[in-house]
């Protein structure tokens, strides 16, 4: 999760230097009276509430762009999460850093996964519960394919975001697994995650069937050679 800074309100600073008047005085929408009033509120209770409301956000943020890609409607976002639009845009000033935010935030979640699966499963079956968590990963970024090519520079460090939370995750569940003697051994985990996203281009829902039935047959494929096969 991205670390939340301490600021002062930049609502305290010009009402210093230019005598503005207050908050309630000067005509701002609610939403813009919200985002200022927050930035006031003693140090603590500013950590607090802002953790809270980015959580919400992200989380929101994750749901719509599931549902209708990263160019949804920035209001339908924070309607969701239960803040105001103000609220949004002063923890995120652009669309392209909340996109950067949940898909950080997502990829986190999915590889960390990868442990859990790890100590609750055999090593096989933890590598295929993953791999299909994956697929899933994937199928719902919708968009975030183009904006990752946009060129814009909120994007530019989550190409190598991904392949360093992503490549760890994989290769050490593919290496338990074929230490058990479940898969041949020697596959490259860069190689698989580039594979697996190829097959999950799809969100639909045939194509996600679709995706599902391949991957299986990919993890089959996986087993032969695997030193404890009979084959």
């Amino acid at each position: 999760m991205i670390a939340y800074t301490e600021h002062r309100s930049v609502y305290q600073v010009v009402r210093c230097r230019f005598g503005v008047k207050p908050v309630e005085e000067v005509g701002l929408s609610e939403d813009s009276k919200q985002m200022l009033e927050q930035g006031a509120v003693p140090g603590r209770r500013i950590r607090a509430d802002a953790q809270r409301n980015e959580d919400a956000v992200l989380e929101a943020a994750k749901q719509v762009f599931a549902a209708s890609g990263v160019d949804a409607p920035v209001r339908e976002i924070a309607a969701r999460a239960g803040v105001g639009v103000g609220t949004l845009y002063r923890r995120f000033p652009s669309r392209s850093d909340l996109v950067a935010a949940v898909f950080r935030r997502e990829v986190d979640a999915c590889a960390a996964e990868a442990v859990v699966l790890a100590a609750n499963h055999a090593p096989g079956e933890a590598l295929s519960r993953w791999l299909k968590r994956y697929t899933g990963f994937i199928a719902t970024k919708k968009g975030l394919a183009a904006a990752l090519h946009s060129g814009d520079q909120a994007f530019e460090t989550l190409p190598a975001y991904f392949r360093a939370s992503f490549e760890p995750a994989l290769g050490n569940l593919l290496e338990a697994a074929a230490a058990a003697g479940e898969i041949r051994g020697g596959i490259d985990a860069y190689d698989l995650l580039r594979a697996v996203g190829n097959l999950s281009v799809s969100s639909t829902e045939e194509g996600l069937a679709h995706t599902s039935r391949m991957l299986d047959l990919m993890i089959d494929g996986m087993r032969f050679g695997a030193s404890g096969s009979k084959d």
